[in-house]
């Protein structure tokens, strides 16, 4: 797959030398703070390996985002199915992101994603992209708000992969964006 540039940014497919940095941002309490679970570096490295996998096979997968003038891998950023059946329809495509704190509060997320919408609506011709997180997830829905995704409120839904232990993580709020919309968008600007 084809490396995406963006300004401050590489979008491109997970290295070897990423490993350290994805078991990081999935076990970090920071980060992980509205998901129930956090990955071993055994669990880490295999899902590493699969979204690899995932991205040369279909293009559709969560990308490592590359910070151009370092070369740091910083997190990851990305369009793929979300598998939240029957909540959302199989054919959704999400959009997601996760970000090592060191890397916080400097719109790198936001950038990230933005390229994210572009590949997903021009690139792969994705008529809308939704996203979705635990309502009290700020920094997540704030991306949502700046990316001009809009708040489906009648989507929302508890998410059936979060265990009852936790059930302030389980309820989730939905934004979207449809195609038509992201591109009125980017015109007016």
């Amino acid at each position: 797959m084809t490396p995406i540039v963006s300004g401050r940014l590489i979008l491109r497919n997970w290295e070897d030398r990423d490993r350290e940095l994805f078991h990081l941002i999935n076990s970090d309490e920071r980060v992980m703070e509205f998901y129930p679970f956090r990955l071993s570096r055994a669990e880490a490295d295999n899902l590493l390996d699969k979204w690899r996998r995932e991205l040369d096979d279909t293009g559709l997968g969560l990308f490592a985002i590359e910070l151009a003038e370092s070369g740091a891998c910083m997190g990851y950023c990305g369009v793929k199915h979300p598998n939240v059946m029957p909540h959302l329809p199989k054919e959704t495509i999400e959009i997601g992101w996760r970000l090592a704190p060191s890397f916080w509060g400097r719109g790198y997320v936001t950038e990230a994603a933005a390229q994210m919408l572009r590949y997903g609506f021009e690139t792969i011709g994705l008529p809308e992209i939704v996203s979705f997180a635990v309502g009290a997830n700020r920094r997540s829905t704030a991306v949502m708000q700046r990316l001009g995704m809009r708040r489906d409120e009648e989507s929302d839904f508890d998410h059936p992969r979060v265990p009852e232990t936790h059930p302030h993580l389980k309820r989730h709020v939905v934004y979207r964006l449809a195609a038509e919309d992201w591109r009125r968008g980017r015109t007016a600007g």
